[in-house]
C-alpha cells in the first residue's frame, strides 16, 4: 500500500530540492527524518515537513504499520516561475526568474534502505 504527501508552490528552485531528495531516497523513514534534522539548507525543513505528512496520512490507515515505512519515491516537478526584474545601466533590465518547486513523496511498507545488498 502506498501513501502519498504533496506540497505545492515551494518557494525554492527544485535544483536544490533535489540535492536533498536524492539522498534520502528508499531510505527509512525515521532515517530520512534524523538526516534531514541535520542538513543545514532551507529546503531540508520543507522536504522534512512533507515527509511528517505523508507518516501523518499513514497513521490514519488502520492496516498501515508506520514503524516499518520507508520513502519508496520521491521527486520534485518544477512549479510556475515569478518573473521579476531588475533595472541595469542606459535604461535596460534584467529578468529575474523566482523559481517554485512542487514536491511529492511516496511511502509504501517494507523493507527499506534500497542501497545496500541483503
Amino acid at each position: 500500500m502506498e501513501i502519498r504527501a504533496r506540497a505545492k508552490y515551494l518557494r525554492v528552485s527544485p535544483t536544490k530540492l533535489r540535492l536533498l531528495t536524492r539522498p534520502i531516497a528508499g531510505k527509512k523513514v525515521e532515517e530520512a527524518l534524523a538526516a534531514l534534522s541535520f542538513m543545514p539548507q532551507r529546503g531540508a525543513r520543507l522536504v522534512k515537513k512533507v515527509v511528517e505528512q505523508a507518516v501523518a496520512n499513514a497513521e490514519q490507515r488502520p492496516q498501515v504499520d508506520v514503524d516499518t515505512l520507508y520513502i519508496k519515491n520521491i521527486w520534485v516537478d518544477g512549479g510556475p516561475m515569478l518573473k521579476r526584474f531588475m533595472t541595469r545601466a542606459m535604461g535596460r533590465a534584467n529578468r529575474i526568474l523566482k523559481r517554485t518547486s512542487h514536491l511529492t513523496v511516496i511511502l509504501a511498507e517494507g523493507p527499506g534502505s534500497r542501497g545496500t545488498k541483503r
